[in-house]
């Protein structure tokens, strides 16, 4: 739940960087709280193209995003997944985003969420997107298949609190 409005503010950023020239373009003039433009430029420059322990076929999408790292899918795979995301030399989750309606009814993601090979699951977190976000405009399910610990990943990309940023 707390994911929704970073993951609609990433969005909007992804669209406003894919009209520009670059996407190191300059930030916005009004970040959500808590978000300063060194966090903007780091998520909107796109992680290692092919990063160790990922399949080889995958590209990267977003750039460093704390609590979170980067992510990576196939391209005719996103934004639905597999999403892999990945930190620092090893990849760290597997991702999907499910329609509302179908988790409700009862449909399985188990082919598709599950760990990479020489991995397994630490734990999963489900955030209920209930406006969706441009990526993906309908209610629906981010689900997380976390390969490590919550204390290591609430310090991905220099977010040095631990905590939960105020514009996650």
């Amino acid at each position: 739940m707390y994911r929704h409005s970073f993951v609609f503010a990433c969005s909007v950023f992804l669209l406003i960087g894919a009209t520009s020239a670059s996407l190191m373009a300059d930030a916005p003039q009004k970040l959500p709280p808590g978000m300063t433009p060194a966090i903007f430029k780091m998520i909107m420059t796109p992680g290692p193209k092919h990063p160790a322990g990922l399949p080889p076929d995958v590209k990267p999408y977003l750039g460093c995003i704390p609590t979170m790292g980067y992510h990576y899918a196939r391209p005719q795979d996103w934004p639905f997944g597999p999403i892999y995301g990945w930190y620092k030399g090893k990849p760290t989750f597997t991702e999907v985003m499910v329609d509302a309606k179908l988790f409700k009814a009862g449909k399985s993601w188990n082919e598709v969420l599950k760990p990479l090979p020489g991995y397994k699951i630490d734990h999963v977190d489900i955030w209920y997107e209930a406006h969706g976000h441009p990526a993906y405009e309908i209610p629906h399910y981010d689900i997380h298949a976390w390969y490590i610990p919550r204390s290591e990943y609430m310090y991905f990309c220099n977010n040095t609190s631990g905590k939960r940023p105020a514009f996650l």
